[in-house]
């Protein structure tokens, strides 16, 4: 039997990760609509765009592609946000996960730099190296996004480069555009200093 792509709750001490359906949709409409100033590359939608929104991450879901996550704050118990693993990549020669990447990644403004992105991303990365096993988890963002690059580094990824005209952009005005995107990434060999650091950064919260 091949590998599936198929999320698990995942849950911290601030935040509970939950495979994304309709329930979360009221939810996500209000921590879209409430500050929008942070979104402008990321694919977030707005309050008449939310079934859509979640409508279109479950069909790629049922491609095997993505396993899509609405972020629930803990002490509200409402979602604030979406995130994702996306783009199994097996190995060529074995019937198992070599790598995978974390992104589609969004938080409602009242929700940034409060330790849940920090703590997502740990529960995230944790699950892909210490369950799947995977030899590298990728992370992705519009090279222009210097706000989510820097959040990227944050929780201990390395820039490798900038891929040209990689994928599409969700800026406005660029409908039909592509975009470079930023590429990082942690290894498994990375991953238990990466993972000492979050935790000592997550116990210090």
């Amino acid at each position: 039997m091949g590998f599936t792509l198929d999320g698990p709750v995942l849950e911290g001490s601030r935040v509970r990760l939950e495979p994304l359906s309709h329930r979360h949709a009221a939810d996500l409409a209000l921590a879209a609509d409430a500050d929008r100033g942070s979104y402008g590359f990321t694919w977030v939608p707005r309050t008449g765009e939310v079934e859509g929104y979640i409508d279109a991450q479950l069909a790629r879901a049922a491609s095997g592609k993505l396993a899509p996550y609405a972020q629930v704050d803990r002490a509200s118990g409402r979602a604030v946000g979406a995130t994702a693993y996306w783009e199994p990549r097996m190995w060529l020669d074995e019937d198992r996960l070599s790598a995978i990447e974390v992104g589609f990644t969004w938080l409602a403004a009242s929700a940034q730099g409060t330790g849940l992105n920090t703590e997502a991303k740990y529960l995230l990365f944790r699950h892909a190296f210490e369950n799947w096993g995977v030899a590298r988890v990728d992370l992705k963002t519009d090279a222009r996004n210097t706000r989510s690059r820097a959040a990227i580094e944050n929780v201990g990824a390395r820039f490798e480069g900038v891929l040209r005209n990689w994928s599409r952009s969700w800026a406005p005005g660029e409908d039909g555009l592509l975009r470079d995107s930023a590429v990082f990434s942690i290894t498994a060999d990375e991953w238990p200093d990466r993972r000492a650091r979050l935790e000592e950064r997550l116990a210090r919260r």
